[in-house]
């Protein structure tokens, strides 16, 4: 009997099955390229399931399978003609949800796994040895471009910016008018009517003192620099990341020096950090001391099916991919309580929202 699974959760068993089949990946570039210069042998990949720890010990030609209550060897080939299928399967559904293409049960069901998704505690997906299995284990999470991708950064109104709105002080009657104009996700809408009344909103602060105090580890003006680039994504509608940067320059909202820019790539770095940051586990409603986290790097799976490695071993690179390869998104205004004029001890303030994800192309 086939099941349904959405595209997300096939493309992590499709990358799962891919890495075993081929026993190798390829590190990614920045612009989302095989480097054909950097092969790295996967000797050995570890996944959390029903019945605890298993680990797939990559063979000549086979997958070695040992778990809690299994020891057994799966012919490599069949990883690789399930794994076919499964790519298959998702390009040919027009819809998020993906029937079981023939044949996929069955080999799921003679390899005893019973979830697509991993249930791990760390927010990893799974983790690889290179070149051994002796190796030290390096953490993954899986992004696919197949399906829908979960943001980078996702943190609800915890990930909330205050503009304060300075200027003409409205009265309450047009307090509502503003907060009517439009439908419930066009802010831009409210946001341009302030202006034409005479108000400006300048920025404030980070909502929420947990964000507000993780931001500040990578930089004690990161939230005036974030909350910028917002305003700017709803006002000129740029989305990517690299784009509002370059904007971002111009600006110069922190007021710092041309040398601080143009030579040293201030706001870039800047941007980067905070990416790599949200990359490996940094969360607005979580303290962030800047330890590292399980996550140590992304297995991100093309539009073509090619999946490619990006880790914190080769820093820069991930850095680069992330910039080059992120945008902000417009979260639902109801959920995250944003996007309207709000007064608090006497002051009107104006709500942005920071969601970050990747780019489906």
């Amino acid at each position: 009997m086939s099941f349904e699974a959405t595209k997300r959760e096939w493309g992590e068993l499709y990358a799962f099955f891919r890495l075993l089949a081929d026993g190798f990946v390829y590190a990614g570039t920045p612009d989302v390229k095989r480097n054909a210069a950097h092969c790295l042998p996967v000797a050995m990949v570890q996944r959390e399931e029903h019945d605890g720890t298993r680990r797939y010990i990559v063979e000549k030609d086979s997958i070695h399978i040992v778990g809690e209550k299994m020891d057994k060897r799966i012919p490599r080939e069949d990883f690789s003609i399930v794994a076919g299928l499964i790519l298959d399967g998702i390009r040919n559904s027009r819809t998020d949800d993906v029937t079981s293409p023939d044949g996929v049960e069955e080999f799921l069901d003679e390899v005893a796994i019973f979830d697509l998704e991993a249930k791990t505690d760390d927010r990893t997906d799974f983790s690889v040895a290179f070149y051994s299995a002796d190796a030290p284990l390096t953490g993954f999470c899986v992004r696919s471009r197949l399906g829908m991708m979960f943001p980078l950064l996702d943190g609800g109104r915890a990930a909330n910016f205050k503009f304060e709105q300075t200027g003409v002080k409205f009265s309450v009657p047009t307090v509502n008018k503003i907060n009517n104009e439009g439908e419930e996700g066009e802010v831009a809408k409210r946001m341009l009517m302030i202006e034409r009344l005479g108000g400006n909103l300048k920025y404030s602060d980070v909502a929420d003192k947990i964000f507000r105090s993780n931001l500040s580890m990578i930089d004690l003006h990161m939230g005036r620099l974030l909350g910028e680039m917002t305003r700017l994504m709803w006002l000129d509608d740029v989305t990517k990341v690299a784009e509002l940067t370059e904007e971002i320059k111009k600006l110069n909202p922190l007021k710092i020096k041309d040398e601080l820019i143009h030579k040293h790539g201030f706001y870039e770095y800047k941007v980067k950090e905070f990416l790599l940051a949200a990359a490996m586990g940094m969360r607005p409603a979580k303290l962030y001391n800047g330890v590292e986290s399980a996550i140590a790097g992304f297995l991100f799976v093309t539009g073509d099916g090619e999946l490619l490695c990006y880790q914190r071993a080769f820093r820069q690179t991930f850095a680069d991919f992330l910039f080059m390869n992120t945008r902000l998104e417009r979260g639902s205004t109801e959920k995250d309580k944003y996007g309207y004029l709000e007064r608090e001890n006497g002051v009107y303030y104006f709500k942005l929202n920071l969601k970050v994800g990747l780019l489906k192309r």
